[in-house]
């Protein structure tokens, strides 16, 4: 909730934070592809958000995910395969990812995405 100290509006900090997350460039879509495809390989998951071609950029986003708590990096016993995957946390914003498609799908149509 909004902040009201001696009538100076301010945004709560969890808010702040929580926009600071998913507002930053690739985050969204990646945790939007591991709760519609569950665990993923790094190919695969830089595959699936394919406007994201810069290797070391979807590294760092799935780090900072992996710091926030949201993703887990899982090697798999006796390989050099690593799978990316939602925590209990990340798998929570499953009815957030919902609500922004319906408001998506209610204000933009797709010529509007084409021409970003």
């Amino acid at each position: 909730m909004p902040v009201d100290t001696e009538n100076k509006y301010t945004l709560c900090p969890k808010f702040t934070k929580t926009f600071g997350i998913l507002g930053r460039k690739w985050n969204g879509l990646i945790i939007e592809v591991l709760l519609e495809k569950g665990p993923q390989r790094f190919r695969n998951l830089a595959d699936s958000v394919d406007k994201c071609s810069d290797r070391v950029i979807m590294v760092e986003r799935l780090k900072e995910l992996e710091d926030e708590g949201l993703v887990e990096r899982m090697a798999q016993p006796g390989s050099t395969r690593v799978l990316y995957k939602l925590t209990p946390q990340g798998e929570d914003l499953k009815e957030i990812m919902s609500d922004i498609h319906k408001w998506s799908d209610k204000w933009y149509s797709v010529e509007d995405c084409a021409n970003s």
